[in-house]
């Protein structure tokens, strides 16, 4: 992930403002919000600049994944040559629900909030959809995991918990 997000960082900087790198970087799905402030760290980014842009952009994308994704993904079912790509992404996701399922809206919290490699913001939505979870009450319990993940992530990232540590 490094790499990519490197990349990317070194072929947008200095031609978009930084912040909008940072909120580009955090809607794609697999880089997102841990994706983008390890951006913001390549670019010396401040602290409260990348945690707003990372926060707002991780969070774009979701509205979008709850209205739309089940058209989508019924489209490409029917497709000759996509209709693969839903069913591993369904199974994929529901591999992680074991935690939704078992506390729901506080597991879809937890799932997105806690940052590890396969979980976030688009997948959580993912899940809360194909779950039958509510909408808007998802997107809360979602947006309280970002404000969480893109929280430890910038302690993390930008050297706090280590300043505070004896």
């Amino acid at each position: 992930m490094d790499a990519i997000v490197h990349s990317i960082a070194d072929s947008l900087n200095g031609k978009i403002p930084k912040e909008f790198i940072v909120l580009l970087v955090s809607m794609i799905p697999l880089l997102e919000l841990r994706g983008s402030i390890l951006a913001a760290g390549f670019m010396k980014m401040s602290f409260f600049s990348t945690y707003i842009a990372a926060v707002i952009g991780n969070m774009l994308p979701i509205p979008f994944i709850f209205l739309f994704i089940r058209q989508i993904f019924a489209w490409m079912k029917k497709s000759k040559h996509l209709h693969k790509i839903p069913e591993w992404i369904e199974k994929k996701a529901m591999s992680k629900s074991a935690q939704i399922e078992k506390y729901g809206y506080l597991g879809l919290f937890l799932f997105v909030a806690i940052p590890l490699p396969g979980t976030g913001a688009w997948t959580g939505s993912l899940l809360a959809v194909l779950l039958g979870l509510k909408p808007k009450k998802s997107f809360f319990f979602i947006f309280l995991g970002v404000l969480t993940a893109g929280l430890i992530m910038s302690l993390l990232s930008f050297g706090i918990i280590k300043q505070l540590l004896p």
